[in-house]
Protein backbone atom coordinates (compact mmCIF):
# COMPACT_ATOMS: atom_id res chain seq x y z
CA UNK A 1 0.00 0.00 0.00
CA UNK A 2 1.38 3.53 -0.84
CA UNK A 3 2.45 5.58 2.33
CA UNK A 4 -0.59 8.09 1.32
CA UNK A 5 -3.43 5.28 1.20
CA UNK A 6 -1.63 4.00 4.40
CA UNK A 7 -2.05 7.29 6.61
CA UNK A 8 -5.46 8.01 5.08
CA UNK A 9 -6.58 4.37 6.00
CA UNK A 10 -5.01 4.72 10.05
CA UNK A 11 -6.65 8.15 9.91
CA UNK A 12 -10.20 7.38 8.98
CA UNK A 13 -9.39 4.05 11.44
CA UNK A 14 -8.84 6.55 14.39
CA UNK A 15 -12.30 7.34 14.37
CA UNK A 16 -15.30 4.85 14.30
CA UNK A 17 -15.49 2.89 11.13
CA UNK A 18 -16.45 -0.13 9.72
CA UNK A 19 -18.01 -3.56 10.40
CA UNK A 20 -21.04 -4.03 12.49
CA UNK A 21 -20.42 -4.12 16.45
CA UNK A 22 -22.21 -4.29 19.83
CA UNK A 23 -21.50 -1.62 22.22
CA UNK A 24 -21.04 -4.36 25.39
CA UNK A 25 -17.74 -3.95 28.01
CA UNK A 26 -15.21 -6.12 27.32
CA UNK A 27 -13.66 -4.44 23.98
CA UNK A 28 -10.26 -5.81 23.32
CA UNK A 29 -8.14 -2.44 24.82
CA UNK A 30 -5.23 -3.93 22.02
CA UNK A 31 -7.68 -3.60 19.31
CA UNK A 32 -7.26 -0.40 17.18
CA UNK A 33 -9.62 2.50 17.65
CA UNK A 34 -11.33 1.56 14.24
CA UNK A 35 -14.48 0.66 12.63
CA UNK A 36 -17.42 0.26 15.24
CA UNK A 37 -20.39 -0.70 13.48
CA UNK A 38 -24.22 -0.48 13.97
CA UNK A 39 -24.47 1.27 17.37
CA UNK A 40 -23.94 5.27 18.42
CA UNK A 41 -20.05 6.35 18.30
CA UNK A 42 -17.66 8.88 18.78
CA UNK A 43 -17.61 12.39 16.95
CA UNK A 44 -17.44 11.89 12.91
CA UNK A 45 -14.25 12.95 11.29
CA UNK A 46 -14.70 15.99 9.35
CA UNK A 47 -13.88 15.78 5.87
CA UNK A 48 -13.93 17.54 2.84
CA UNK A 49 -17.51 18.29 1.34
CA UNK A 50 -18.45 16.51 -1.93
CA UNK A 51 -18.90 17.62 -5.41
CA UNK A 52 -22.78 18.66 -6.81
CA UNK A 53 -25.76 16.73 -6.61
CA UNK A 54 -27.32 17.08 -9.46
CA UNK A 55 -29.05 14.44 -11.38
CA UNK A 56 -27.06 12.70 -14.44
CA UNK A 57 -26.97 10.11 -16.83
CA UNK A 58 -27.21 6.44 -15.09
CA UNK A 59 -23.93 4.48 -15.36
CA UNK A 60 -24.61 1.59 -17.82
CA UNK A 61 -24.75 -1.52 -15.52
CA UNK A 62 -22.61 -4.28 -15.58
CA UNK A 63 -23.65 -6.89 -18.37
CA UNK A 64 -23.17 -10.20 -15.33
CA UNK A 65 -21.54 -10.94 -12.29
CA UNK A 66 -18.03 -12.68 -13.44
CA UNK A 67 -17.78 -15.98 -12.89
CA UNK A 68 -14.24 -16.59 -10.55
CA UNK A 69 -11.16 -17.20 -12.29
CA UNK A 70 -9.86 -20.52 -11.72
CA UNK A 71 -6.22 -19.31 -11.92
CA UNK A 72 -6.76 -17.03 -9.17
CA UNK A 73 -8.22 -20.03 -6.78
CA UNK A 74 -6.51 -22.93 -5.24
CA UNK A 75 -6.82 -26.34 -6.56
CA UNK A 76 -9.57 -26.69 -4.16
CA UNK A 77 -10.54 -25.09 -0.88
CA UNK A 78 -8.89 -26.35 1.75
CA UNK A 79 -10.49 -28.94 4.37
CA UNK A 80 -10.64 -28.26 7.87
CA UNK A 81 -8.61 -30.95 8.67
CA UNK A 82 -5.98 -29.33 6.46
CA UNK A 83 -5.94 -26.14 7.75
CA UNK A 84 -5.76 -26.87 11.35
CA UNK A 85 -3.03 -29.36 10.97
CA UNK A 86 -1.65 -25.94 8.54
CA UNK A 87 -1.59 -23.26 10.68
CA UNK A 88 -2.41 -25.00 14.20
CA UNK A 89 0.90 -24.32 15.87
CA UNK A 90 1.63 -20.74 14.26
CA UNK A 91 1.39 -17.45 16.51
CA UNK A 92 -0.24 -14.40 15.39
CA UNK A 93 1.93 -11.35 14.81
CA UNK A 94 -0.64 -9.34 13.04
CA UNK A 95 -3.95 -7.70 14.52
CA UNK A 96 -6.14 -5.31 13.34
CA UNK A 97 -7.67 -4.06 10.40
CA UNK A 98 -4.65 -3.55 8.27
CA UNK A 99 -2.61 -6.63 7.88
CA UNK A 100 -1.09 -8.61 5.47
CA UNK A 101 -3.41 -10.40 3.39
CA UNK A 102 -6.09 -7.34 3.43
CA UNK A 103 -7.37 -5.66 0.80
CA UNK A 104 -7.54 -2.15 1.51
CA UNK A 105 -7.46 -0.12 -2.01
CA UNK A 106 -8.24 -0.90 -5.58
CA UNK A 107 -5.17 -1.95 -7.83
CA UNK A 108 -2.59 0.96 -8.13
CA UNK A 109 -3.61 3.24 -10.76
CA UNK A 110 -7.18 2.36 -11.15
CA UNK A 111 -9.36 5.61 -10.95
CA UNK A 112 -12.81 3.96 -10.32
CA UNK A 113 -14.16 3.90 -6.63
CA UNK A 114 -15.75 0.28 -4.80
CA UNK A 115 -18.77 0.21 -3.04
CA UNK A 116 -18.94 -1.78 -0.69
CA UNK A 117 -21.78 -2.72 2.20
CA UNK A 118 -22.38 -5.04 4.83
CA UNK A 119 -25.88 -6.77 6.35
CA UNK A 120 -24.72 -8.02 9.81
CA UNK A 121 -27.41 -10.03 10.82
CA UNK A 122 -28.24 -11.08 14.29
CA UNK A 123 -27.51 -8.19 17.01
CA UNK A 124 -26.05 -6.12 14.08
CA UNK A 125 -29.43 -5.68 12.81
CA UNK A 126 -31.06 -8.01 9.84
CA UNK A 127 -33.23 -5.21 8.54
CA UNK A 128 -33.10 -4.53 4.39
CA UNK A 129 -32.25 -1.04 3.61
CA UNK A 130 -34.47 -1.17 0.30
CA UNK A 131 -33.83 2.88 -0.14
CA UNK A 132 -30.08 2.31 -0.61
CA UNK A 133 -30.24 -0.54 -3.41
CA UNK A 134 -33.02 1.85 -5.04
CA UNK A 135 -30.78 4.64 -5.31
CA UNK A 136 -27.62 2.17 -6.39
CA UNK A 137 -30.66 1.05 -8.79
CA UNK A 138 -31.63 4.31 -9.88
CA UNK A 139 -27.92 5.43 -11.02
CA UNK A 140 -26.66 2.08 -12.74
CA UNK A 141 -24.35 2.25 -9.70
CA UNK A 142 -22.57 -1.15 -9.30
CA UNK A 143 -21.52 -2.32 -5.15
CA UNK A 144 -20.00 -5.88 -4.06
CA UNK A 145 -22.56 -6.79 -0.82
CA UNK A 146 -21.36 -8.66 1.81
CA UNK A 147 -23.82 -10.66 3.15
CA UNK A 148 -23.82 -12.53 6.59
CA UNK A 149 -25.56 -16.08 6.62
CA UNK A 150 -27.86 -14.69 9.60
CA UNK A 151 -29.07 -11.34 7.57
CA UNK A 152 -29.15 -14.24 4.37
CA UNK A 153 -31.59 -16.59 6.23
CA UNK A 154 -34.15 -13.46 7.50
CA UNK A 155 -34.26 -11.88 4.02
CA UNK A 156 -34.53 -15.00 1.35
CA UNK A 157 -36.72 -13.01 -0.86
CA UNK A 158 -34.27 -10.09 -0.92
CA UNK A 159 -31.29 -12.04 -1.25
CA UNK A 160 -32.90 -13.67 -4.47
CA UNK A 161 -33.53 -10.56 -5.78
CA UNK A 162 -30.21 -9.26 -5.08
CA UNK A 163 -28.44 -12.14 -6.27
CA UNK A 164 -30.18 -12.25 -9.63
CA UNK A 165 -29.17 -8.34 -10.06
CA UNK A 166 -26.15 -8.11 -12.46
CA UNK A 167 -25.37 -4.95 -10.88
CA UNK A 168 -24.26 -6.61 -7.58
CA UNK A 169 -22.13 -8.98 -6.60
CA UNK A 170 -22.30 -10.93 -3.46
CA UNK A 171 -19.71 -11.29 -0.75
CA UNK A 172 -19.01 -13.98 2.14
CA UNK A 173 -19.47 -11.90 5.33
CA UNK A 174 -19.10 -14.84 8.03
CA UNK A 175 -21.15 -17.60 9.44
CA UNK A 176 -21.97 -15.62 12.79
CA UNK A 177 -20.14 -12.31 12.09
CA UNK A 178 -17.20 -12.54 14.14
CA UNK A 179 -13.69 -11.22 14.58
CA UNK A 180 -11.12 -13.72 12.72
CA UNK A 181 -8.52 -14.77 15.16
CA UNK A 182 -6.55 -17.84 16.01
CA UNK A 183 -6.05 -16.81 19.48
CA UNK A 184 -9.78 -15.23 20.44
CA UNK A 185 -8.97 -11.54 20.38
CA UNK A 186 -12.30 -9.51 20.42
CA UNK A 187 -12.90 -6.08 19.01
CA UNK A 188 -16.08 -4.05 20.36
CA UNK A 189 -17.27 -6.76 22.60
CA UNK A 190 -17.71 -8.94 19.80
CA UNK A 191 -15.42 -11.96 20.57
CA UNK A 192 -13.37 -13.45 17.97
CA UNK A 193 -12.63 -16.68 16.41
CA UNK A 194 -10.65 -18.85 19.47
CA UNK A 195 -8.56 -21.33 16.85
CA UNK A 196 -8.03 -22.40 13.33
CA UNK A 197 -10.84 -24.62 13.45
CA UNK A 198 -13.11 -21.99 14.28
CA UNK A 199 -11.81 -19.33 11.64
CA UNK A 200 -12.30 -22.05 9.42
CA UNK A 201 -15.86 -22.73 10.45
CA UNK A 202 -16.63 -18.75 10.43
CA UNK A 203 -15.42 -18.59 6.88
CA UNK A 204 -16.43 -21.70 5.34
CA UNK A 205 -19.94 -22.33 6.49
CA UNK A 206 -21.32 -19.26 5.21
CA UNK A 207 -19.41 -19.58 1.47
CA UNK A 208 -20.90 -23.32 1.76
CA UNK A 209 -24.34 -21.49 1.71
CA UNK A 210 -23.33 -18.88 -0.41
CA UNK A 211 -22.34 -21.02 -3.23
CA UNK A 212 -25.05 -23.33 -2.78
CA UNK A 213 -27.40 -20.40 -3.28
CA UNK A 214 -25.21 -18.63 -6.17
CA UNK A 215 -24.00 -21.84 -7.62
CA UNK A 216 -20.25 -20.45 -7.27
CA UNK A 217 -18.30 -19.59 -4.97
CA UNK A 218 -17.74 -16.39 -2.95
CA UNK A 219 -14.74 -14.60 -3.96
CA UNK A 220 -14.55 -12.08 -1.42
CA UNK A 221 -14.90 -12.40 2.44
CA UNK A 222 -15.05 -9.30 5.01
CA UNK A 223 -15.13 -10.68 8.98
CA UNK A 224 -17.28 -9.16 11.44
CA UNK A 225 -15.70 -5.82 12.73
CA UNK A 226 -13.07 -6.01 10.18
CA UNK A 227 -10.55 -7.20 12.08
CA UNK A 228 -8.27 -10.18 11.56
CA UNK A 229 -4.38 -11.19 12.59
CA UNK A 230 -2.30 -12.16 9.76
CA UNK A 231 -2.32 -16.33 10.52
CA UNK A 232 -6.77 -16.01 9.97
CA UNK A 233 -6.10 -14.25 6.44
CA UNK A 234 -4.06 -16.73 5.65
CA UNK A 235 -7.06 -19.83 5.86
CA UNK A 236 -9.15 -17.30 4.05
CA UNK A 237 -6.82 -17.92 1.06
CA UNK A 238 -6.93 -21.36 1.31
CA UNK A 239 -10.26 -20.91 1.20
CA UNK A 240 -10.04 -19.70 -2.56
CA UNK A 241 -10.90 -15.83 -1.12
CA UNK A 242 -9.51 -12.26 -0.77
CA UNK A 243 -10.05 -10.24 2.28
CA UNK A 244 -11.86 -6.77 1.35
CA UNK A 245 -10.89 -4.52 3.42
CA UNK A 246 -11.80 -0.74 2.88
CA UNK A 247 -10.03 2.70 2.54
CA UNK A 248 -12.89 5.51 3.84
CA UNK A 249 -15.73 4.75 5.96
CA UNK A 250 -19.11 5.41 4.24
CA UNK A 251 -21.43 5.63 7.32
CA UNK A 252 -19.60 4.76 10.44
CA UNK A 253 -21.62 1.46 11.17
CA UNK A 254 -24.80 3.26 9.69
CA UNK A 255 -24.68 5.90 12.74
CA UNK A 256 -23.74 9.13 10.77
CA UNK A 257 -26.71 11.71 9.85
CA UNK A 258 -27.57 12.03 6.02
CA UNK A 259 -25.28 14.93 5.40
CA UNK A 260 -21.89 12.98 7.10
CA UNK A 261 -22.51 9.99 4.78
CA UNK A 262 -22.69 12.38 1.76
CA UNK A 263 -19.49 14.15 2.66
CA UNK A 264 -17.60 10.68 3.45
CA UNK A 265 -18.62 9.02 0.37
CA UNK A 266 -18.03 12.72 -1.76
CA UNK A 267 -14.61 12.93 -0.97
CA UNK A 268 -13.33 9.46 -1.32
CA UNK A 269 -9.91 8.95 -3.64
CA UNK A 270 -9.86 7.64 -6.51
CA UNK A 271 -9.77 3.98 -5.90
CA UNK A 272 -10.82 3.69 -3.02
CA UNK A 273 -13.15 1.13 -1.03
CA UNK A 274 -15.64 2.58 0.56
CA UNK A 275 -17.54 0.60 3.38
CA UNK A 276 -21.12 1.10 4.54
CA UNK A 277 -24.19 -0.85 5.70
CA UNK A 278 -27.88 -2.01 4.19
CA UNK A 279 -28.80 -3.75 7.39
CA UNK A 280 -30.23 -0.51 9.27
CA UNK A 281 -33.08 1.37 6.79
CA UNK A 282 -34.15 4.68 8.42
CA UNK A 283 -30.62 5.73 8.60
CA UNK A 284 -27.99 8.36 6.97
CA UNK A 285 -26.72 5.51 4.68
CA UNK A 286 -28.74 5.33 1.79
CA UNK A 287 -30.10 9.39 1.50
CA UNK A 288 -26.16 10.19 2.13
CA UNK A 289 -25.36 7.99 -0.29
CA UNK A 290 -27.82 8.82 -2.66
CA UNK A 291 -26.73 12.60 -2.60
CA UNK A 292 -23.22 11.65 -2.78
CA UNK A 293 -23.24 9.72 -6.27
CA UNK A 294 -24.53 12.06 -8.78
CA UNK A 295 -21.59 14.93 -7.87
CA UNK A 296 -19.47 11.87 -8.03
CA UNK A 297 -20.80 10.79 -12.30
CA UNK A 298 -20.73 14.42 -12.96
CA UNK A 299 -17.37 14.67 -11.89
CA UNK A 300 -16.43 11.84 -14.37
CA UNK A 301 -15.99 8.94 -11.37
CA UNK A 302 -16.24 4.97 -12.10
CA UNK A 303 -17.64 2.75 -9.51
CA UNK A 304 -16.91 -0.84 -10.14
CA UNK A 305 -17.75 -4.19 -7.98
CA UNK A 306 -14.57 -5.48 -6.64
CA UNK A 307 -14.46 -8.59 -9.06
CA UNK A 308 -14.24 -6.02 -12.10
CA UNK A 309 -10.84 -4.72 -11.09
CA UNK A 310 -8.98 -7.48 -8.49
Amino acid sequence: MSVSRRALLMGVAGGALAGCRSRAAGTDPASPSAPPSTEPSAEPLATPSGGPTEAVAPTPAPESTPAPDPAKQPPHPATRAEVVERYGALAPAEWGLDVSGVITELPEGESAMALTFDACGGPGGSGYDADLIDALRAHGVPATLFLNARWIDANPDEFEQLAADPLFEIGNHGTVHRPLSVTGRSAYGIAGTRGVGEVYDEVAGNAEKLTGLLGHPPRFFRSGTAHYDDVATRVVADLGQRVAGFTVNGDDGATLRSAEVRREVASAPPGAIVIGHMNRPGGGTAPGVAAAVPGLLAAGRRFVRLSDVL
